[in-house]
């Protein structure tokens, strides 16, 4: 996807980033002023999506977790290019435009980033989000490639101010001491932040810190592959706290499509502040803090430079018993399982009986020759010292 440069004044938002479900939300205009309109043209998506699910849900083993907790109840703002309300995937409980420009996604951006956070579950349909149940507030900062420092911070804060659980934020921006401070203000009002660490070319130089993600409190996240590696593409320059998976990714698009192929910390961090959500959900009773340290304690673990924690493990997260977690916090015995729709359980495996009697057959063999050999060892050598002569019968 497109790497955005940062400039004077400016931050990079990192491209590498059936029936509705809703009525068209209420927009929130925090300015009276209005902006002159822009062009408004996504890529383009596509709605052929293949059979089978995307790598990355089955990597994380997303549906398990479901019968744990959905995320119901949790608020998570998505502070980006805007969300296509259309998109039958996606169901926004509210909507707030600081850009004063409209409804449309004009980038795809925030479609994709929200669907990964939120993607409801559609039979047939391969892909679903982390956290199908949250509540979704979508705060559009930027209609372009760039946008302005002072809206990323205005955005930030609507979403503080709207009571936000989880604020993910896939933007990269140079570090400014507005943007410093909102994301101490979200934190203070216990708010998980979840940032992208930013991405990284050959043509960009040495790396450089990406913000608000590096700073102290936001969970950081990096790109991985599928192998649970770090992509060449994510920034090590910015303290990673742990991985999401940022290669060739499937999300929700603009006109109701899908974009696949899609890579960077971008889509790396909206799988984590999905499992964000899903702790918060479970365990209602942790501060942001400790869903940091929860979901960073229980990552599949470091495998080099730049990868924190390692891959998030969302089953773990929501399950783990940790020696950190305060009285009272259910840590050791899930709730009942919620039931899955019925074609998202997959079948169990009918047993193959000729395997297994062929298993059968050559065990007993085995041990048939086992216990030859072993009276072969015992008795040849008393043979051989009775020169082969029967001995006497015993009294």
């Amino acid at each position: 996807m497109i790497g955005r440069t940062l400039a004077a004044g400016m931050l990079a938002l990192q491209l590498t980033s059936a029936p509705a479900f809703a009525a068209v939300p209420v927009a929130e205009h925090v300015q009276a002023e209005r902006r002159a309109p822009v062009e408004c043209k996504p890529r383009k998506g596509t709605t052929q999506l293949p059979g089978t699910e995307p790598w990355a849900q089955r990597r994380l083993d997303i549906k398990n977790v479901w019968r744990i907790t959905r995320g119901a109840g949790v608020k998570v703002a998505v502070v980006d290019s805007g969300v296509d309300y259309q998109h039958p995937q996606i169901q926004i409980s509210k909507f707030i435009d600081v850009t004063h420009t409209g409804y449309r996604d004009c980038v795809g951006h925030g479609t994709a980033v929200a669907g990964i956070i939120a993607g409801r579950y559609l039979a047939g349909v391969p892909f679903h989000g982390v956290a199908p149940e949250v509540q979704l507030i979508s705060v559009k900062q930027s209609n372009s490639e760039e946008g302005e420092v002072a809206d990323l911070v205005k955005g930030i804060k609507e979403a503080v101010d709207r009571k936000a659980d989880v604020i993910n934020v896939s933007v990269r921006a140079a570090d400014h001491p507005d943007l410093k401070a909102v994301i101490q203000y979200a934190l203070s009002r216990d708010i998980v932040v979840v940032a992208a660490a930013g991405n990284i070319t050959k043509e960009d130089g040495p790396p450089e810190p990406a913000y608000p993600a590096a700073y102290d409190g936001v969970l950081a996240v990096g790109s991985a592959n599928s192998d649970g590696r770090r992509a060449d593409s994510s920034n090590t320059a910015t303290p990673v706290g742990v991985l999401g998976p940022g290669v060739d990714i499937t999300a929700p698009w603009t006109g109701k499509s899908y974009m696949r192929g899609l890579e960077g910390t971008s889509f790396a961090a909206p799988y984590v502040a999905g499992v964000a959500a899903l702790v918060r959900a479970r365990f209602p009773k942790l501060d942001q803090q400790q869903v940091r340290q929860r979901i960073t304690a229980t990552a599949d673990g470091s495998v080099g430079t730049g990868t924190g924690a390692g891959m998030v493990n969302p089953l773990l997260a929501v399950t783990a018993s940790l020696s950190f977690d305060p009285a009272g916090a259910p840590v050791v015995a899930p709730p009942p399982p919620s039931p899955l729709p019925a074609d998202a359980v997959a079948k169990a495996p009918r047993p193959d009986e000729h395997a297994t009697n062929v298993a059968l057959l050559v065990t007993v063999g085995a041990l048939g020759v086992a216990a030859v050999a072993a009276a072969a060892a015992s008795l040849i050598p008393l043979g051989r010292r009775r020169g082969w002569r029967p001995g006497r019968p015993a009294a």
